[in-house]
């Protein structure tokens, strides 16, 4: 009981529990529900792999085996950079122009229906078919893969921001037009924050595409890089040799995904998934 000035007494309220931290497994959940899958499919591939011909299949010790002779050799670091080369300037090119025309294409009805169409059957059409054109093109070297990652990944670059920018409330822009705002401070200011998420999304499946077009550049194109070194492994039966650059490939988009992801929350932090602690 506690007492106030006038003399009345009033029951003390009881002091709120301290918030403690939970625990480690709940804190880190997701992260070791990965690592015990990756674990398990390990295991199971290296004992079922180590029955099979090796011809025809390999298990993950023979893979970390010969990924140590690549590097040792400097085979597998020069693959790497001959890949990464083409795909990062490809991927910035693409980003540079999907963008702006998806802010175009979704906020102004009349560009939408001069390039919406294009968009539409860029994204469905199986861009390995103009692969030979490109050849004719550009030739064999550096450049025709700097075009073809280009060319498929910048749609769903473009797809994406567009559906951002309409699935912008029209109530935001009415306040800024209410303000007397420019058109080019209502893009700015509202329509490009809120499309924001929206725009790192497409950028996520960007990166996805930019991988799988590199291999398919470099398997059309001149023998080099991840996508070559994929070709000879397999014209030599060698599988384990095959599956480095494969689970290379696959490394790599993962992690240039979470670095996508993490720039996200660098960008737009508001649009980060809430954390929750839900079972």
């Amino acid at each position: 009981m506690t007492t106030t000035e006038h003399g009345e007494q009033r029951a003390a309220r009881p002091a709120e529990p301290a918030r403690t931290r939970p625990p480690f497994h709940r804190r880190h959940r997701s992260g070791l529900i990965t690592t015990a899958s990756i674990v398990v499919v390990l295991a199971f591939w290296e004992i079922t792999g180590r029955r099979m011909n090796p011809i025809f299949s390999s298990y993950p010790s023979a893979i970390v085996r010969k990924f140590d002779v690549q590097v040792r050799s400097g085979l597998l670091p020069q693959a790497l950079l001959d890949s990464l080369q083409p795909l990062l300037l490809g991927f910035c090119v693409a980003a540079l122009i999907g963008i702006p025309v998806g802010l175009l294409i979704g906020r102004y009805r009349a560009a939408d229906a001069a390039l919406g169409v294009y968009v539409t059957a860029g994204y469905a059409m199986p861009l390995v078919a103009l692969i030979p054109l490109f050849m004719l093109w550009f030739g064999l070297g550096f450049t025709v893969k700097v075009v073809i990652v280009v060319v498929m990944t910048v749609f769903p670059i473009v797809i994406n921001t567009r559906a951002g920018v309409r699935a912008v409330p029209r109530a935001l822009t009415e306040v800024g037009t209410s303000f007397m705002a420019s058109e080019l401070h209502i893009v700015r200011k509202i329509i490009l924050p809120a499309t924001v998420p929206h725009i790192m999304t497409g950028l996520r499946l960007g990166i996805g595409r930019a991988v799988i077009a590199i291999v398919i550049a470099e398997f059309f194109t001149a023998i080099g890089g991840l996508g070559g070194q994929i070709i000879l492994a397999g014209q030599r039966f060698d599988t384990a040799g095959l599956f480095v650059p494969v689970t290379v490939l696959m490394v790599l988009g993962v992690g240039l995904t979470h670095l996508v992801g993490w720039l996200e929350t660098k960008v737009a932090p508001w649009a980060g998934p809430a954390d929750t602690d839900q079972d």
